[in-house]
Protein backbone atom coordinates (compact mmCIF):
# COMPACT_ATOMS: atom_id res chain seq x y z
CA UNK A 1 0.00 0.00 0.00
CA UNK A 2 0.95 3.52 -0.81
CA UNK A 3 2.58 5.22 2.53
CA UNK A 4 0.48 8.34 1.47
CA UNK A 5 -2.17 9.22 -0.51
CA UNK A 6 -2.59 13.29 -1.51
CA UNK A 7 -5.96 14.23 -2.34
CA UNK A 8 -6.44 17.63 -4.66
CA UNK A 9 -10.48 18.58 -4.80
CA UNK A 10 -11.86 21.48 -6.80
CA UNK A 11 -14.39 22.90 -8.98
CA UNK A 12 -13.54 22.60 -12.36
CA UNK A 13 -11.01 25.13 -13.68
CA UNK A 14 -10.16 26.20 -10.44
CA UNK A 15 -6.25 25.48 -11.16
CA UNK A 16 -5.57 21.91 -9.68
CA UNK A 17 -3.63 20.60 -12.45
CA UNK A 18 -1.62 23.34 -13.18
CA UNK A 19 -1.00 23.47 -9.68
CA UNK A 20 0.35 19.73 -9.13
CA UNK A 21 2.05 19.92 -12.63
CA UNK A 22 4.35 22.38 -10.37
CA UNK A 23 4.06 20.46 -7.72
CA UNK A 24 4.61 16.83 -8.77
CA UNK A 25 8.54 17.33 -9.62
CA UNK A 26 9.03 18.84 -6.41
CA UNK A 27 7.70 15.82 -4.59
CA UNK A 28 9.49 13.59 -6.47
CA UNK A 29 13.25 15.56 -5.79
CA UNK A 30 12.13 15.50 -2.23
CA UNK A 31 12.04 11.75 -2.21
CA UNK A 32 8.67 10.92 -3.00
CA UNK A 33 7.58 8.67 -5.57
CA UNK A 34 4.09 9.56 -6.63
CA UNK A 35 1.66 8.35 -9.08
CA UNK A 36 -1.66 9.70 -10.21
CA UNK A 37 -5.03 9.21 -10.89
CA UNK A 38 -7.60 11.72 -12.68
CA UNK A 39 -10.87 11.39 -11.83
CA UNK A 40 -13.40 13.72 -14.03
CA UNK A 41 -16.83 13.38 -15.60
CA UNK A 42 -16.63 13.20 -19.27
CA UNK A 43 -13.99 13.53 -20.83
CA UNK A 44 -10.30 14.33 -19.77
CA UNK A 45 -6.57 15.37 -21.19
CA UNK A 46 -4.39 15.95 -18.55
CA UNK A 47 -3.27 12.54 -17.84
CA UNK A 48 -0.91 13.61 -20.89
CA UNK A 49 0.22 16.31 -18.47
CA UNK A 50 0.98 13.87 -15.79
CA UNK A 51 3.01 11.30 -17.94
CA UNK A 52 4.98 14.27 -19.92
CA UNK A 53 6.62 14.27 -16.33
CA UNK A 54 7.81 10.58 -16.28
CA UNK A 55 4.56 9.58 -13.77
CA UNK A 56 2.39 6.65 -14.00
CA UNK A 57 -1.37 7.85 -14.37
CA UNK A 58 -5.32 6.52 -14.14
CA UNK A 59 -7.53 8.30 -15.27
CA UNK A 60 -11.24 7.22 -13.97
CA UNK A 61 -14.25 8.89 -15.94
CA UNK A 62 -17.45 9.23 -13.48
CA UNK A 63 -20.37 9.38 -16.75
CA UNK A 64 -23.06 9.24 -14.88
CA UNK A 65 -21.91 8.80 -11.79
CA UNK A 66 -21.14 11.38 -9.38
CA UNK A 67 -17.39 11.65 -9.20
CA UNK A 68 -17.09 12.21 -5.70
CA UNK A 69 -18.96 9.01 -5.19
CA UNK A 70 -17.24 7.24 -8.12
CA UNK A 71 -13.44 7.82 -6.88
CA UNK A 72 -14.63 6.26 -3.22
CA UNK A 73 -15.98 3.01 -4.86
CA UNK A 74 -12.72 2.93 -6.49
CA UNK A 75 -10.35 4.06 -3.49
CA UNK A 76 -9.27 0.46 -2.70
CA UNK A 77 -8.51 -0.64 -6.19
CA UNK A 78 -6.46 2.14 -6.22
CA UNK A 79 -4.29 1.48 -3.57
CA UNK A 80 -3.59 -1.69 -4.74
CA UNK A 81 -2.44 -0.27 -8.18
CA UNK A 82 0.09 2.06 -6.96
CA UNK A 83 1.71 -0.50 -4.37
CA UNK A 84 1.76 -3.19 -7.84
CA UNK A 85 3.83 0.06 -9.08
CA UNK A 86 5.78 0.29 -6.01
CA UNK A 87 4.81 3.49 -5.62
CA UNK A 88 4.72 5.13 -2.12
CA UNK A 89 1.94 7.64 -2.88
CA UNK A 90 -1.15 8.27 -4.29
CA UNK A 91 -1.90 11.36 -5.75
CA UNK A 92 -5.44 12.03 -6.66
CA UNK A 93 -7.17 14.40 -8.43
CA UNK A 94 -10.89 14.58 -7.91
CA UNK A 95 -13.88 17.76 -9.28
CA UNK A 96 -15.82 18.60 -6.89
CA UNK A 97 -19.18 19.70 -8.12
CA UNK A 98 -21.98 19.72 -5.98
CA UNK A 99 -20.11 21.28 -3.10
CA UNK A 100 -21.60 18.96 -0.55
CA UNK A 101 -19.84 15.68 -1.39
CA UNK A 102 -16.19 14.88 -0.24
CA UNK A 103 -14.67 11.80 -0.98
CA UNK A 104 -11.79 12.80 2.13
CA UNK A 105 -10.85 9.84 4.52
CA UNK A 106 -9.37 9.98 7.49
CA UNK A 107 -6.43 8.50 6.76
CA UNK A 108 -4.84 11.04 3.57
CA UNK A 109 -4.21 14.30 3.25
CA UNK A 110 -7.17 16.29 1.60
CA UNK A 111 -6.69 19.50 -0.37
CA UNK A 112 -8.87 22.02 -1.22
CA UNK A 113 -8.05 24.17 -4.53
CA UNK A 114 -9.80 27.18 -4.63
CA UNK A 115 -10.01 29.78 -7.47
CA UNK A 116 -9.75 33.45 -5.57
CA UNK A 117 -10.88 35.03 -8.38
CA UNK A 118 -14.31 33.52 -8.13
CA UNK A 119 -15.53 35.78 -5.64
CA UNK A 120 -14.96 36.71 -1.91
CA UNK A 121 -18.04 34.61 -0.71
CA UNK A 122 -16.35 31.06 -2.73
CA UNK A 123 -15.83 30.11 0.71
CA UNK A 124 -18.92 29.84 2.86
CA UNK A 125 -20.64 28.09 -0.23
CA UNK A 126 -18.32 25.37 0.03
CA UNK A 127 -18.95 22.69 2.50
CA UNK A 128 -17.21 19.40 3.46
CA UNK A 129 -14.40 19.97 0.48
CA UNK A 130 -13.12 23.01 2.72
CA UNK A 131 -14.54 22.33 6.10
CA UNK A 132 -12.96 19.07 6.38
CA UNK A 133 -9.20 19.62 4.30
CA UNK A 134 -6.27 19.62 5.72
CA UNK A 135 -4.97 22.47 3.51
CA UNK A 136 -6.20 24.36 1.15
CA UNK A 137 -4.76 25.63 -2.00
CA UNK A 138 -5.73 29.66 -3.22
CA UNK A 139 -4.89 29.79 -6.98
CA UNK A 140 -5.10 32.94 -9.30
CA UNK A 141 -3.11 35.12 -6.58
CA UNK A 142 -1.93 37.42 -9.09
CA UNK A 143 -4.88 38.08 -10.52
CA UNK A 144 -6.78 40.09 -7.36
CA UNK A 145 -5.64 42.20 -5.04
CA UNK A 146 -3.79 41.68 -1.42
CA UNK A 147 -7.08 43.22 0.33
CA UNK A 148 -9.00 40.15 -1.64
CA UNK A 149 -7.03 37.69 -0.81
CA UNK A 150 -6.85 38.68 3.01
CA UNK A 151 -10.48 38.45 2.74
CA UNK A 152 -10.67 35.23 1.61
CA UNK A 153 -7.87 33.34 4.03
CA UNK A 154 -10.09 35.16 6.80
CA UNK A 155 -13.71 33.68 5.42
CA UNK A 156 -11.63 30.08 5.04
CA UNK A 157 -10.02 30.63 8.68
CA UNK A 158 -13.38 30.98 10.03
CA UNK A 159 -14.45 27.84 8.13
CA UNK A 160 -11.54 25.59 8.70
CA UNK A 161 -8.97 27.33 11.55
CA UNK A 162 -7.04 24.24 11.23
CA UNK A 163 -6.37 23.89 7.91
CA UNK A 164 -2.98 24.87 6.45
CA UNK A 165 -3.45 27.59 3.98
CA UNK A 166 -0.83 28.18 0.71
CA UNK A 167 -1.48 31.01 -1.95
CA UNK A 168 -0.03 29.73 -4.97
CA UNK A 169 0.50 31.04 -8.94
CA UNK A 170 -0.07 27.64 -10.85
CA UNK A 171 1.26 28.78 -14.05
CA UNK A 172 4.47 30.29 -12.67
CA UNK A 173 5.03 27.49 -9.96
CA UNK A 174 5.28 30.68 -7.00
CA UNK A 175 3.97 29.14 -3.90
CA UNK A 176 4.13 25.16 -4.48
CA UNK A 177 7.79 25.01 -3.27
CA UNK A 178 6.10 25.75 0.04
CA UNK A 179 3.20 22.90 -0.30
CA UNK A 180 5.54 20.41 -1.06
CA UNK A 181 7.55 20.84 1.99
CA UNK A 182 4.42 20.36 4.15
CA UNK A 183 3.58 17.72 1.95
CA UNK A 184 6.83 15.89 2.39
CA UNK A 185 7.11 16.64 6.28
CA UNK A 186 3.54 14.93 6.84
CA UNK A 187 3.91 11.78 8.61
CA UNK A 188 3.28 8.66 6.55
CA UNK A 189 0.40 6.69 7.14
CA UNK A 190 0.59 2.23 7.68
CA UNK A 191 -2.39 1.03 6.31
CA UNK A 192 -5.88 2.25 5.00
CA UNK A 193 -7.58 -1.03 5.35
CA UNK A 194 -9.55 0.51 8.13
CA UNK A 195 -10.01 3.95 6.61
CA UNK A 196 -12.92 5.96 6.95
CA UNK A 197 -15.32 8.91 5.16
CA UNK A 198 -14.68 12.09 6.86
CA UNK A 199 -18.17 13.36 6.50
CA UNK A 200 -21.53 11.22 4.87
CA UNK A 201 -22.74 11.70 1.52
CA UNK A 202 -25.48 13.18 0.57
CA UNK A 203 -28.04 10.69 1.64
CA UNK A 204 -30.02 8.54 -0.79
CA UNK A 205 -31.08 8.29 -4.38
CA UNK A 206 -33.80 9.84 -6.07
CA UNK A 207 -35.98 8.49 -9.37
CA UNK A 208 -33.90 11.16 -11.50
CA UNK A 209 -30.36 9.27 -10.26
CA UNK A 210 -31.50 6.04 -11.69
CA UNK A 211 -32.51 7.31 -14.99
CA UNK A 212 -36.02 8.74 -14.72
CA UNK A 213 -36.63 12.09 -17.36
CA UNK A 214 -40.74 12.61 -16.44
CA UNK A 215 -41.37 15.71 -14.41
CA UNK A 216 -43.62 15.97 -11.62
CA UNK A 217 -44.56 14.57 -8.11
CA UNK A 218 -45.99 11.29 -9.70
CA UNK A 219 -43.03 10.16 -11.17
CA UNK A 220 -40.56 11.37 -8.43
CA UNK A 221 -39.11 8.15 -5.79
CA UNK A 222 -37.11 7.90 -3.12
CA UNK A 223 -35.28 10.62 -1.02
CA UNK A 224 -36.50 13.52 -2.63
CA UNK A 225 -36.69 17.40 -0.88
CA UNK A 226 -38.61 19.81 -1.34
CA UNK A 227 -38.80 23.98 -1.27
CA UNK A 228 -40.50 24.98 1.85
CA UNK A 229 -42.75 28.27 0.57
CA UNK A 230 -43.90 28.48 3.97
CA UNK A 231 -41.65 31.78 4.93
CA UNK A 232 -41.55 33.14 1.34
CA UNK A 233 -42.42 36.84 1.27
CA UNK A 234 -45.57 37.74 -0.90
CA UNK A 235 -44.77 41.26 -3.09
CA UNK A 236 -47.51 43.86 -2.10
CA UNK A 237 -48.75 41.92 1.15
Amino acid sequence: MPRQVLLFSGASAVGKTSVLKSLLPLLAHGGMAPCVCKIDCLKTGDADVFQSLGLPCVTGLSGDICPDHFLVSNLSELWGWADRLGRDALVIETAGLCHRCSPATEHMAAGCVLDCTASCRVPGQLGPMLTQADFVVLTKIDMVSQAELEIISWQIRILNPSAALFPVDGLAGYGTDLLAQWLLARPVCTGFERDALRHTMPSGVCSYCVGERRVGSAFQQGVVGKISFEEAPVCGV
